[in-house]
This record gives C-alpha cells, sequence and structure tokens, in this order.
C-alpha cells in the first residue's frame, strides 16, 4: 500500500532534524512486525510518504491507527493534534505501479522542489539505504546520522517484480510540477 499522512495546516514543518529523530524512534518500533511492516518512506514539509505491506485490511487499519497515534504522541508531547484528517491509502497491484510509487515516495522531496543543495538522495527518506538506484548515488553520510529504519520487503512487487520497468534513476522527479 502507498500511504500519505497529511499534517495539520499551522502545524510545523516536518522535516526538521529534531523531528527526525523523533519520527526515526517511531518508526524502529515496527521493524520485524509480521502483520504490518514499513518498507519505505519520506518525510515531506507538510505530509508522509510510506509504503507499506499488511497481512489484510484489519492489519492495516491497526497498524497504521498505531502509527498515526505513536507519531502524533512523539511530535507533540501528548499535547495536540498533528494530522488533519485519517490517512489515504492506495493499493499497489501492479509491477508497473509498484515501480513508480518507489520512485515516487523516494524522490518526492525533488516534485516539492525541497532538495538538499545538490544531495543526490533525500535524507528524510529511505532512499539512504534503498538499492534499487540505477546508478549508485555518491553521496557522503554527515556524521552521526541514522537512516530511517524500514523493514524488507515481503511481497514480490516489492522484492522483484518492479525492476522489470527499470531501476530508478536518483534525479527522476515524479508526478506533475505544481506552480
Amino acid at each position: 500500500m502507498h500511504v500519505t499522512l497529511r499534517a495539520r495546516h499551522l502545524f510545523p514543518e516536518l522535516r526538521r532534524r529534531d523531528y527526525y529523530a523523533i519520527i526515526r524512534a517511531v518508526l524502529a518500533h515496527y521493524l520485524g512486525r509480521e502483520d504490518f511492516r514499513v518498507i519505505h518512506g519520506s518525510i515531506q514539509n507538510s505530509h508522509f510518504h510510506f509504503l507499506v505491506e499488511a497481512q489484510d485490511k484489519r492489519a492495516l487499519s491497526r497498524g497504521m491507527q498505531s502509527l498515526v497515534i505513536r507519531l502524533s504522541l512523539a511530535l507533540t508531547g501528548g499535547r495536540g493534534k498533528v494530522f488533519e484528517q485519517r490517512y489515504h491509502a492506495v493499493q499497489i497491484r501492479t509491477a508497473r505501479q509498484a515501480r513508480n510509487t518507489l520512485a515516487y515516495v523516494l524522490n518526492n522531496w525533488r516534485r516539492h522542489r525541497v532538495a538538499v543543495g545538490a544531495a543526490p538522495v533525500d535524507p528524510y527518506s529511505s532512499g539512504v539505504t534503498f538499492g534499487g538506484w540505477s546508478e549508485r548515488p555518491r553521496f557522503t553520510i554527515p556524521a552521526g546520522y541514522l537512516p530511517l529504519p524500514m523493514s524488507p520487503p515481503r511481497t514480490a512487487l516489492l522484492q522483484s517484480e518492479w525492476k522489470q520497468f527499470g531501476l530508478i534513476d536518483p534525479f527522476e522527479r515524479p508526478g506533475p510540477l505544481w506552480g
């Protein structure tokens, strides 16, 4: 599933170092689970994109409820609302859709024009540890940087089938450009 989770309009930007550490700690809770796994993700200024695998609809619903609650409590210290509405989820059904969704999630920062300098990979995404780039991006991981903790995929679509439509260029800009 491709899941989008949007923050409230007046909530501070999510792409901050202090928030990154908090979000990273929350995502670590979902490592190695059988029923619900976060496979890839990216943090944008006002929303999150996640690729998740869930055993069934109930596991998806419970996993996302848990993730939303943990993120909200961690980001506000239990003193406020973070998300405007329920998450939006789209089921990934084909290898082409899986490939395009991977590119969209990992390179979404380019779509929103928040690219950090000339960096080839978004440090606020799981792209740093992604092994499906068309060329190995050259970048230096800053001292003390810890990548977002993600579970390895278990579905064939996200493990390998997507590759039949080509590896992902680290400079690919997904989706239409808006104003």
